[in-house]
């Protein structure tokens, strides 16, 4: 069903220009329809220097030049076909290929028909006393993308923020996507974490996220955040949220991380990482968290069915691709009974709560505080209660850093001093148990790897993989892995890919 919406003046022009910039990917045609000075080089100009984050880029009419292309983050390509004689012209001014690269906003796209797709998000703009109306039409999940943007410009609307400019910060691995917000001279992060759509079952009539105990909407963002703080760390501050839609309006703690600007890892900030766990652990944990009038989110527990269907993506995604055929089901269950094992002997292991990703991508680093002040945490929504060992294998084993092995042995001796300072922890203990989760979360990674490039389109993390093998080798070099690490050997995996 197509948008009909009314914007009010020039600036609203502007502004619905930025909320199309957010919800535009690569590969988007948009058909701009209308009369003379209905607002399609206005709208245009919007979005190009929204993409570009440069609010006075020069951005010519392409009235006699047919193309204007910018290359910018998401790539533009601005046609104005009114002065084409012929249909055809199109292929010459390099439409399919600007198509293919990013974004093309066509002006008179009825000179166009017939070469111009068909399936194309269109845009038809009509005078409206002062303003102008404008009717938007498109592909399902193309609207959907539009009708989110402007329901997040609503929400901002709605709380106060009504002259907020709004740029693309970044996306994960996720559903999940910033927004840099800026208003009254404040810049902000926002949020867009709409609720999961369902996978399919996988055991138990339950969908993958729901074993794997993946933040489904934004209530552990907010309980957990909050919950952080009030134990002396540093999360973002939550001024505005949409607990419904997902949507949350966060303090922006910057972006300098614990990486040089080389990628290499920055050793002081790695070891305060490291003490920042050590002060988590010395507390003890809760699990019922408040996070609205009457909502309150129960922190789940990293239990067997977690933790045997996150070590499944390596027998499920990376075997099948790197073997070219399925693991046979006998290799399946000596796998699975493996982790059994495993997973119950850390029962007695020490539990606290368990962050999830705590590295490099998610630390921010405000070298104007003090102590582990200075440290602050960013995604956290899909934390548990498990084994404290998990999240110090996850610093000292960055996914997406070569940690040097002098940094890694400081980081574990900084954070094993901090924690024998305190009662009653047992660092034999926590070395056994760092050592199975360590070889737990490298499991998981390699299948997610493969998983990120062949079912979600993004190759770019297969870079990790030999980093993530070297760290398994490591992990498994405890005797009481060895049943695991003689099944990888067997696999052929450890020799290839370490």
């Amino acid at each position: 069903m197509a948008l009909d919406i009314v914007l009010a003046d020039e600036a609203a022009t502007i502004r619905f220009g930025e909320d199309m910039a957010i919800a535009l990917k690569r590969g988007d045609y948009v058909a701009l329809s209308g009369d003379l000075g209905a607002g399609k080089s206005t709208f245009s100009r919007a979005v190009i220097r929204a993409i570009a984050d440069d609010a006075f880029l020069e951005v010519p009419s392409p009235t006699f030049t047919l193309v204007q292309s910018y290359d910018l983050r998401l790539p533009v390509a601005h046609f104005d076909l009114y002065r084409i004689a012929d249909a055809a012209e199109i292929d010459e001014l390099g439409f399919d290929e600007a198509l293919a690269d990013g974004i093309c906003l066509v002006e008179w796209p009825e000179k166009g028909e017939g070469a111009l797709p068909a399936d194309g998000i269109t845009l038809t703009f009509t005078h409206e006393g002062e303003g102008r109306r404008v009717i938007i039409d498109g592909p399902a999940p193309a609207l959907a993308r539009i009708e989110r943007s402007l329901a997040i410009r609503a929400f901002l609307d709605e709380a106060g923020y009504r002259d907020a400019r709004r740029r693309h910060l970044t996306g994960d691995a996720s559903v999940r996507a910033y927004e840099h917000v800026t208003s009254g001279g404040m810049r902000y992060v926002l949020m867009d974490a709409p609720r999961h759509t369902p996978g399919p079952i996988l055991a138990h009539g339950k969908y993958y996220q729901q074993i794997a105990h993946i933040a489904e909407d934004v209530k552990p963002f907010v309980a957990i955040g909050r919950h952080l703080v009030s134990r002396g760390l540093r999360a973002p501050a939550i001024y505005e949220t949409d607990i419904e839609q997902g949507i949350l309006l966060i303090e922006d703690l910057g972006s300098e991380g614990v990486l040089d600007a080389g990628g290499a890892p920055i050793a002081e900030r790695y070891l305060e990482s490291a003490a920042c766990l050590a002060h988590m652990h010395g507390q003890a944990f809760a699990r019922d968290l408040p996070v609205a009038d009457g909502i309150v989110h129960t922190v789940p527990d990293f239990d067997r069915d977690a933790m045997q269907i996150e070590v499944s993506l390596l027998t499920d995604w990376y075997l099948p691709w790197k073997r070219g055929t399925p693991a046979s089901e006998d290799e399946r269950q000596e796998y699975i009974a493996i982790w059994d094992g495993l997973i119950a002997s850390l029962s007695a292991a020490e539990h606290n709560l368990l962050l999830r990703d705590f590295h490099s991508p998610n630390i921010i680093w405000r070298p104007e505080a003090a102590g582990i002040d200075r440290v602050c945490i960013i995604d956290f929504q899909d934390a548990m209660i498990g084994p404290s060992a998990y999240d110090v294998a996850s610093l000292v084993q960055d996914a997406r850093v070569d940690i040097p092995d002098d940094l890694a042995d400081g980081m574990l001796a900084r954070y094993l001093s901090l924690r024998e300072e305190q009662s009653g922890f047992d660092r034999q203990r926590f070395s056994r148990d760092w050592h199975v989760m360590a070889a737990q979360r490298n499991c998981k990674l390699v299948g997610i790897w493969v998983r990120l490039m062949q079912r979600d389109g993004k190759p770019a993390y297969m870079r990790h993989m030999p980093r993530t093998f070297r760290y398994l080798t490591q992990a498994l070099s405890h005797p009481d892995l060895a049943p695991l690490r003689v099944w990888c050997e067997k696999a052929g995996i450890l020799a290839t890919e370490s």
